[in-house]
């Protein structure tokens, strides 16, 4: 067979391959949960090449003057679905990204956007973690293990306005309400509450129907941040993964309660100078071994908290 006869195969091959990567995304719906408020929900999994790392949540709000969309997902070809689902409500173009915290899997979308001269609004606590070795780092994994949805091509984006402290954004007339929650998931954590609608876009601070993720959270002001967002008179709560709440105080209580347990459970431990493989063997972990993601996360952010707690004195 000639080159030509291989190309052609080759070729072939390339649109089934296509095709059935393709096949395998997951479904993305815009849901509306508020008068200007919609959402789209993302897989309680971990992220990789065949959900194109579609694993948290984004939001955006309708004004009459434009779109402000609140975290732009987990690679470029979700924000362009995403942008996909907002012309399906409204003809009007997107104005604003609010970032709540830069996380891969709300962050690496935002290309699309800038592509299309979207204003992008952040913490300035993110700086330094982009300009870190730890992002360049995780870039690369993710373009071998996301690939082809983040490749060569994937960059991290800066905001063009970083925030130092809260800040009221109006657009169309809309108020929005952007609060500084961190250091807390993140250094650079913020929320984003629409008071005309009772509308509360909690980033990961809220983790529902799962395992939250710890990573090098500070939990102690994770905690704290919570019972303050207890404080916004919300009756919707949009969380950065899992469905969204109508019963804020009850909703919020799982990623308290676990973040509370792991603190106490290793604490003890770390002060007692117990190993972390026979402190993690000899504690209940009952209560939330049935959530998804537990046997993928628990053992990481229990070991990441018995590493902070020893930091903070075993307290």
């Amino acid at each position: 067979m000639g080159r030509g006869g291989l190309w052609m195969i080759g070729l072939a091959l390339a649109w089934m391959l296509a095709g059935a990567v393709r096949a395998q995304a997951p479904a993305m719906v815009a849901r509306q949960v508020s008068p200007s408020g919609w959402y789209v929900e993302g897989l309680s999994a971990l992220g990789s090449s065949a959900n194109q790392n579609f694993i948290s949540n984004a939001a955006f709000v309708v004004t009459p003057a434009g779109v402000v969309v609140i975290d732009a997902l987990g690679s470029p070809a979700l924000a362009e679905r995403l942008m996909a689902e907002i012309r399906k409500v409204t003809p009007k173009p997107v104005t604003h990204v609010i970032v709540t915290h830069y996380h891969a899997d709300h962050v690496y979308g935002l290309q699309a956007f800038k592509a299309k001269g979207v204003r992008i609004l952040a913490h300035q606590g993110a700086k330094a973690y982009l300009n870190s070795d730890t992002a360049q780092l995780r870039l690369q994994a993710s373009r071998e293990e996301l690939g082809p949805w983040i490749n060569d091509e994937t960059r991290l984006v800066e905001a063009d306005e970083w925030l130092a402290g809260d800040r009221v954004l109006r657009v169309g007339g809309v108020e929005f309400q952007i609060k500084v929650v961190g250091p807390a998931h993140t250094p650079e954590d913020l929320v984003i509450y629409l008071p005309g609608e009772k509308v509360l876009f909690a980033g990961d601070l809220v983790f529902r129907s799962r395992i939250p993720y710890v990573g090098q959270a500070d939990s102690r002001h994770w905690i704290l941040a919570l019972e303050n967002l207890l404080a916004f008179d919300a009756a919707v709560i949009v969380p950065g993964h899992g469905p969204l709440s109508r019963e804020a105080r009850k909703d919020m209580q799982l990623t308290r309660d676990y973040l509370r347990y792991l603190r106490d459970s290793m604490g003890k431990a770390a002060s007692n100078l117990e190993p972390f493989d026979e402190a993690y063997k000899n504690t209940d972990w009952s209560e939330f071994e049935h959530l998804p993601l537990f046997r993928v996360a628990n053992r990481m952010n229990a070991y990441n908290t018995y590493l902070l707690l020893e930091q903070e004195g075993g307290k």
